[in-house]
């Protein structure tokens, strides 16, 4: 017994108890044992008021646990939502540059309406980092052959080299092996633009056959001729960067700069002739 006693939840029991017993009794109108009651209150009162004091703090703590988490969990939500903004605001970048890209095939497209454009994705390329000779996904199946002309949205890539019939080896403008009849688009004077070894690796080429009368200036557009049986005319290659002279006028070349990115090239278009 005394064990059970000297155990808190047991004597807690037996208080309560206790007080159940007395308040029955007390309750009574002119009850005898009313003087015991009040006694009993003053004694027990600073105890109902620990109690009463404890479970307003452990009330308040609960509600602070429960505010918290739910704070945690719209805070996750918060997150959660920030995330996916930020996806769809990439995703709306991606389809502007896209669209971007295809209002500008579309003005090439209607530059050039004696051609259908088969649009290809490039599938392999040589060593390096510049796309100076690259392979497509579209060969002589889709009627893409040797010196089929490739563009860009923004202006000239090159012409296929070998063709075979699922896929195509493209030469791209600043390879040494390119060469193309152009013209500068100011003045409509023939020159012709090649690939150099030298400035290959910059994803630059050279300009030739600059005549000495012939008015060029760094900025200047340069396009192709229609003149070789290859390239169409008016298809932008690039611009003047740089001119150089080696001794005088008569023996001068110039830096192209291509509208086309050689570096981060992705998707292309074979002309194909309507005829």
């Amino acid at each position: 017994m005394l064990r059970l006693l000297k155990k808190k939840p047991f004597l807690l029991l037996i208080v309560t108890l206790v007080l159940f017993i007395v308040m029955g009794v007390t309750s009574q109108t002119n009850s005898k044992l009313s003087w015991f009651s009040n006694l009993f209150n003053t004694i027990v009162s600073p105890v109902q008021n620990v109690l009463s004091f404890s479970g307003s703090k452990v009330d308040r703590t609960l509600s602070f646990f429960n505010d918290n988490k739910a704070i945690r969990e719209e805070n996750d939500k918060l997150k959660e939502r920030v995330v996916q903004l930020e996806k769809e605001v990439e995703g709306l970048k991606e389809l502007k540059t896209k669209n971007d890209l295809l209002i500008e095939a579309l003005n090439l497209k209607n530059q050039l309406k004696e051609f259908d454009y088969i649009s290809s994705n490039i599938i392999a390329k040589d060593a390096g980092n510049w796309f100076n000779v690259f392979t497509i996904d579209k060969g002589s199946n889709n009627q893409v052959n040797k010196d089929s002309v490739v563009v860009a949205s923004k202006g000239l890539v090159g012409r296929v080299l070998v063709s075979g019939p699922i896929s195509a080896k493209v030469i791209s403008v600043i390879d040494i092996d390119s060469t193309v009849s152009a013209r500068l688009t100011k003045t409509r004077d023939l020159v012709e633009v090649k690939g150099d070894i030298s400035l290959r690796d910059q994803g630059l080429c050279k300009m030739y056959n600059i005549s000495p009368g012939i008015d060029i200036a760094v900025g200047d557009s340069v396009e192709t001729s229609g003149i070789g049986g290859i390239f169409p005319k008016g298809i932008t290659i690039g611009k003047v960067k740089e001119i150089r002279q080696i001794n005088n006028e008569l023996d001068r070349y110039a830096i192209i700069e291509p509208v086309v990115d050689f570096r981060r090239l992705e998707d292309v278009f074979v002309l194909r002739s309507k005829k």
